[in-house]
């Protein structure tokens, strides 16, 4: 696939704002540099002049510039495994490549090869996701993984005893990841992968959910998630700046749901709602 490349020059600590924000337009995928950040497009100019339209509005909230550079289509994965390295989480788990040596010292390991797809655990919102399972009930449960990326945090709750995880995610290439990656893991009986949105979840009376996945989204779906949660269950929400906190928290409260922790890495949070 071909790419469009935008070098964006800002201050250091605005780069994972800007990120967040991007993120939530046509960006697929992102890199922090020393000056700022490298921020990629796939497509031709139709997804070009609605990201550029994004660009110029984050710039009357911030102060920096960018550069357009387009890439021809190149082997993705060769250049992602030259950079790729081994995530660990404390002494509970480890997320590396098929191309890395075991990790020890871990409870458990996973081997997740992203491709396109999001969710290794080197961004601080999987990293904080995955620790937070160590935490939560999912021996026996009937789980849902909202926006699965490679499906990593479904299969840790599957390795954590999770009797069914349904996952799902609106990029088919991140349903196709988490297929591919659930079977290479062990645990593809525990794991059912959807193509879509919300509503191509079949499940429902859900024991917990997972939803590592952009601000605008998770606001939108609150409501729909408390039907799919049974009373009791739980709901674990990242992808949020701090900045964004207060207005995730006073939302999910008016949906009806109990705040019960908030975990903060960088300037990522993580919440742990109860229904």
């Amino acid at each position: 696939m071909d790419y469009y490349k935008y070098t964006i020059t800002c201050a250091p600590e605005q780069a994972e704002i800007l990120i967040a924000y991007l993120s939530e337009g046509a960006f697929d995928s992102f890199q922090e540099t020393e000056t700022g950040l490298d921020a990629y497009l796939p497509g031709g100019e139709e997804s070009a002049d609605p990201a550029e339209t994004l660009l110029s509005s984050l710039q009357q909230q911030f102060p920096f510039s960018w550069v357009k550079e387009y890439l021809p289509a190149q082997n993705w994965n060769q250049i992602w495994e030259s950079n790729f390295e081994p995530v660990i989480v404390e002494d509970f788990c480890a997320v590396r490549a098929d191309f890395h040596q075991p990790i020890a010292g871990v409870e458990h390991e996973m081997v997740i090869n992203p491709k396109m797809a999001f969710g290794t655990g080197h961004h601080e919102t999987t990293w904080m996701c995955l620790r937070a399972l160590r935490n939560l009930p999912c021996q026996g449960a009937h789980l849902l993984d909202f926006g699965c990326g490679t499906g990593v945090l479904a299969i840790l709750a599957a390795r954590l005893g999770a009797a069914e995880v349904e996952a799902v995610d609106i990029e088919e290439e991140s349903y196709r990841n988490t297929l591919e990656n659930s079977a290479n893991n062990g645990v593809a009986r525990q794991i059912t992968a959807r193509h879509g949105t919300l509503d191509a979840v079949e499940g429902s009376a859900f024991d917990g959910i997972l939803a590592n996945i952009n601000r605008h989204i998770i606001l939108e779906s609150l409501p729909q998630l408390k039907k799919r949660l049974k009373p009791g269950g739980w709901l674990l929400v990242s992808g949020i700046l701090e900045q964004d906190g207060d207005l995730v928290i006073h939302s999910a409260i008016q949906a009806g749901f109990t705040l019960q922790s908030r975990e903060q890495r960088g300037n990522w949070l993580c919440l742990r709602f109860a229904c």
